[in-house]
């Protein structure tokens, strides 16, 4: 390897955050939202119900979690950029077929969730694998790099299509097709452009690569997992350490997705029930509000996945998924209280969203460690689906209790916001009893 000519490390990070950009528009969901629910004798067009249109956001997250395992799997047999190359066809077909055939629930529900979302669960783990392997010294900060464009993505799509430059939903008619339609069209032909660019550098490193001036540390030698000795998948899931991590990973999880899911409507609710807004343009001013919260919390997400990635390197993954599944959990006792508040409801956000992104910088970074390097790509896959569990769970317990209180307001919400809560402080109790599996 001393004399081999290999390609720039930090290209890779780089073609990671364009893919992962792309990929995050599943979290730029709550743009659609009121759009969507908005009733047709008030003037929509569509007239889903609350939990109809979580049901689209949950399965474009189940999808992305199962079509994962699947992807892990192939991309260790044919190479990653094949992979990733595929994720960005499906992605952006998605999203194209969705703007031609969206305008009904079974319409949204087959294109954006599940097509988009198995474009998304192909290209997303690739990045994850291929960075671990060039960055064997510095796993969670290259974790969380990879993957910091998921969270950054979402805000610009959540701005494009609400309010930069007029808002793409209130000014666009591409093929003469309305508003959320039309947005649908125009990111389903950049998700595949974007997304077919960071394929190029997708490939891994030469066998037996390793960062000049880097030596692994010897198995147990810092009385921590490292990721030296491998394990198969099949080891895996026979160890009782993966299954507390994917518990861990639902509770957590849970939380986050069930606000990204109703971000808009949550605080639209929570600022007209406080009096923060009132007037005849109560519901404008309301909703300007509650994108502006969505765009923070998708900034702090990405955040989130190279702060916590970084502090994890230091710290450690034990305790650093401690600290966050701790301050999630209260963040979410508090949160329904000062959403009805401007800076309530935006710092709020910022903090869930922060913590959030958390997730994907710690959960690869844990199975590395655990569960070896070499295995990670097809080893995370299993563990994210924990992921789609959160995914369906986090925003269906939010719509079910919202379209159950029948336009009771802001208190259709603090049922859910509590069971996040907890789920949240049992995943903390979990990070307290990790250890490090036994190896054969």
């Amino acid at each position: 390897m001393s004399n081999e000519r290999v390609m720039n490390r930090w290209l890779v990070v780089w073609g990671a955050i364009l893919i992962q950009f792309c990929l995050g528009a599943i979290y730029a969901w709550s743009a659609f939202t009121a759009d969507i629910t908005k009733k047709i004798a008030d003037g929509g067009l569509y007239g889903f119900t609350t939990q109809q249109a979580q049901w689209v956001f949950s399965a474009g997250l189940a999808t992305f979690a199962v079509v994962m395992v699947l992807a892990g799997r192939l991309q260790a047999k044919i190479g990653p950029r094949p992979i990733a190359v595929a994720g960005g066809l499906v992605l952006g077909l998605g999203y194209i077929l969705g703007g031609f055939f969206g305008q009904t629930f079974p319409g949204q529900l087959v294109c954006i969730g599940f097509i988009g979302g198995a474009g998304i669960g192909l290209a997303y783990v690739v990045p994850i694998a291929v960075g671990v392997k060039w960055f064997p010294d510095k796993k969670g900060m290259v974790t969380g790099l990879a993957v910091a464009g998921f969270g950054f993505g979402a805000t610009l799509w959540i701005k494009l299509a609400g309010s930069w430059f007029g808002g793409l939903l209130n000014t666009t008619a591409v093929f003469g097709l309305p508003g959320v339609q039309s947005v649908f069209v125009i990111y389903g032909i950049v998700f595949l452009v974007c997304v077919l660019l960071g394929s190029i550098v997708m490939v891994n490193p030469p066998a037996g690569y390793k960062p000049a001036g880097w030596e692994p540390p010897a198995p147990g030698a810092t009385g921590k997992a490292t990721g030296a000795i491998d394990l198969t998948s099949g080891e895996m899931l026979a160890s009782p350490l993966f299954y507390m991590l994917w518990l861990m990973f639902v509770g957590s999880g849970l939380a986050g997705l069930m606000v990204i899911g109703c971000i808009k409507l949550f605080g639209i609710d929570a600022l007209k029930a406080s009096g923060a807004v009132s007037g005849e343009n109560a519901l404008v001013a309301a909703g300007v509000i509650a994108e502006t919260a969505g765009a923070a919390l998708a900034i702090l997400n990405g955040l989130g996945r190279i702060a916590w990635g970084m502090i994890s390197d230091v710290i450690g993954r034990k305790i650093s998924l401690l600290l966050m599944c701790l301050a999630q959990g209260v963040t979410m006792l508090v949160f329904y209280q000062v959403g009805g508040f401007y800076w309530g409801l935006v710092i709020g956000a910022c903090v869930i969203g922060f913590n959030f992104g958390g997730n994907f910088a710690l959960f690869p970074a844990a199975t590395a460690d655990f569960f070896g390097n070499k295995n990670v790509g097809t080893n995370y896959g299993w563990v994210f689906l924990a992921y789609g569990v959160a995914g369906i769970a986090g925003p269906q317990v939010a719509g079910y209790f919202r379209d159950a209180a029948k336009g009771a307001g802001v208190s259709a919400w603090f049922t859910p916001f509590m069971i996040a809560a907890v789920a949240c402080f049992i995943a903390a109790g979990l990070a307290l009893v990790l250890k490090s599996p036994s190896h054969k």
